[in-house]
């Protein structure tokens, strides 16, 4: 179990600093001949500010797409979706055909229904509007924070309660074995004890943020949080003490004969064959 664990937390740290980094590349807008994309929800010009997402209500989008190049860029799908922590919360597919000339600009709407956005997450994410060619490959997409009003039973909020559950049973676990002096007697296997509690309480933190809408996910408060409690969780573990060698030994009392009572011992003869004594 305890090599389980450490294991789930060493793959966590990797893969959200692995996964989180291409996520936020910047796509949007770029200068010469590229294609860029601007966009509004319900009139707010997506970038400048919070995107609020509301699964009570539909959404009217608007998109513009400029294409900088000498060739038609066919465009067939935009996409509206949200991750945190390398993974996608939430995504929305809307087929929109249309062409977009070279050297020209083309804008198109629609109206959204996001009435499943309450299931699937709550609080700020890093949410990307883009746009699909007809193989389905990214043409451009543009980035922004949005403000989903989703529940805390989403699947972003049961995630999050996951991992604090998960984090409650690995710091028991490690504490309890430093109470029981059952910890490693190497420093560093110590410290490794103690890393998976150090992630998993950095990935709490970084979830709640988010949850209650004061920072969103994203690799400048990601990296931080998860980092400096997984630091501080090693060296905690790298300090504990020594377990003892008396307190790892099973308890033998000594061995004592049975006592016996001289004077309860009778000697008694017995007559060998022929009558000798």
């Amino acid at each position: 179990m305890r090599r389980i664990m450490s294991s789930v937390g060493l793959l966590l740290l990797c893969g959200i600093f692995l996964g989180v980094a291409p996520a936020h590349l910047p796509t949007a807008h770029a200068a010469g001949d590229t294609v860029s994309i601007d966009a509004t929800v319900d009139g707010t010009p997506v970038r400048e500010d919070e995107l609020l997402l509301d699964p009570s209500s539909s959404s009217s989008i608007s998109v513009t797409v400029h294409n900088g190049t000498d060739t038609v860029r066919h465009v067939k799908t935009i996409r509206l979706s949200g991750t945190a922590l390398a993974l996608t919360f939430f995504s929305y597919d809307t087929t929109v055909p249309f062409d977009v000339p070279a050297k020209q600009s083309v804008t198109r709407g629609f109206v959204l229904d996001l009435g499943q956005l309450g299931t699937q997450a709550t609080g700020l994410l890093p949410t990307e509007l883009e746009v699909l060619d007809t193989n389905r490959d990214s043409i451009a997409s543009i980035g922004t924070t949005g403000d989903v009003r989703g529940s805390m039973w989403s699947v972003y909020g049961v995630f999050g309660l996951a991992v604090f559950g998960l984090t409650v049973l690995a710091w028991a676990g490690a504490l309890f074995a430093l109470a029981r002096r059952r910890l490693p007697a190497n420093r560093w296997q110590r410290a490794m004890r103690f890393l998976p509690a150090g992630v998993g309480t950095g990935l709490v933190a970084v979830i709640s943020l988010s949850v209650l809408r004061v920072m969103a996910p994203s690799p400048a408060a990601e990296i931080p949080f998860i980092l400096g409690a997984a630091a501080v969780a090693f060296v905690l573990g790298y300090l504990t003490p020594h377990p003892s060698a008396d307190s790892e030994a099973p308890f033998n009392p000594p061995f004592d004969p049975p006592f016996t009572d001289p004077e309860s011992t009778q000697r008694i003869t017995r007559p060998l064959p022929g009558g000798a004594a």
